[in-house]
């Protein structure tokens, strides 16, 4: 069994007037949850805290709570819940003219056990800090990452690119669903991050790195990450959540990061984060 302690925390940010940032947690099933709403007159901050509340119920309802289902099986059913969700947040839009293109990232992360499963849709990321290294556990549903992997553009072209902020996934997207979902074994020491974009487009890898590297704690590693984000600019909400795994007594698997399931390849329909 683990010991998990997490902390969270959201912030404005230095220029936006709103925030349409929004995280959740249940320690009881292991689930942690990070949200960047977008769209409408008032979607951005209604979507993201329609994901908050309402996709952990769908969590509960879909997954049963015991631990003998295969990871396999366990990855497939977050995959449905996940794209099932994104249709029903599309549709529930439809009906209010003032929430007519909201949307939502979403990344979570949900523990069973020594297995940790991610899921995601959108530019929201989850991080890996083991061994004084940081590995980002997500990838990117935007265009520019589509044209940094195409080699048609450079990190430095992509900082000032105009297509900078369009999402290829998200929940809520027109077109067919496509979440990312995947496994690996945790360890005692490990520390994981979810976080919104607001983190990661003011704060290089590096600097997160850093960061983790000095707080052990998740509560001060929360503190010092946004403040960095708003002492870069802070041009973005910020919106964070630690997880800390600090103590293992089951036998774990020796090699971390092992993907069992991934079940999208092609990205979907386009979108533009304001």
């Amino acid at each position: 069994m683990l010991t998990v302690t997490h902390a969270g925390l959201t912030d404005l940010g230095c220029v936006r007037r709103e925030n349409e940032d929004a995280w959740y947690a249940d320690p009881d099933i292991g689930l942690y949850l990070v949200a960047d709403g977008m769209g409408g007159h008032l979607g951005g901050a209604v979507a993201s805290k329609i994901v908050v509340e309402a996709l952990p119920y769908f969590v509960r309802s879909e997954l049963p709570d015991h631990l003998d289902m295969s990871s396999r099986k366990t990855a497939g059913i977050l995959y449905k819940l996940l794209a099932n969700f994104s249709n029903s947040l599309r549709d529930g839009s439809e009906e209010r003219p003032d929430l007519t293109g909201m949307g939502s990232t979403v990344v979570f992360v949900l523990l069973r056990a020594s297995t940790a499963f991610v899921a995601h849709m959108g530019d929201s990321r989850a991080y890996l800090f083991r061994n004084s290294r940081l590995r980002k556990l997500t990838r990117d549903h935007t265009i520019i990452q589509l044209l940094l992997e195409s080699g048609d553009i450079t990190e430095k072209e992509a900082d000032s690119h105009p297509a900078r902020g369009q999402l290829t996934r998200y929940v809520g997207m027109e077109g067919e669903p496509l979440p990312d979902i995947h496994t690996f074994s945790v360890r005692r020491d490990d520390r994981i991050l979810l976080c919104s974009d607001g983190l990661t487009e003011m704060l290089a890898d590096e600097g997160i790195k850093a960061i983790l590297a000095d707080e052990a704690k998740p509560g001060a590693a929360c503190t010092r990450l946004i403040a960095a984000a708003n002492e870069a600019g802070g041009k973005d909400n910020v919106t964070i959540i630690v997880i800390a795994i600090a103590e293992e007594k089951a036998a774990l698997k020796e090699e971390p990061g092992i993907e069992v399931a991934r079940f999208s390849e092609s990205d979907g329909h386009r979108r533009k984060k304001r």
